[in-house]
């Protein structure tokens, strides 16, 4: 006898586990990468925030006229 099972079913399940250890650990990087992906996200959506808050401020400032854009006074 060899060192193998008789039954096909337990000779593919190490190689079945070993495939899904890999899986585990591909979700487990994904995983880390999709949350950096939402860390930037927010730290992006709050720049965007400042920025729309600083052109409001600058827009309601009385000195600013509507005059196309190069044209001076």
């Amino acid at each position: 006898m060899s060192g193998e099972p008789d039954n096909i079913v337990l000779q593919y399940l190490p190689r079945i586990d070993k495939k899904v250890d890999q899986l585990i650990q591909d979700v487990r990087d994904l995983k880390g990468c999709v949350c950096a992906l939402e860390d930037n996200m927010v730290v992006a959506r709050r720049r965007l925030d400042r920025v729309d808050e600083r052109l409001d401020r600058i827009e309601r400032r009385p000195d600013i006229i509507d005059a196309p854009p190069g044209v001076r006074e």
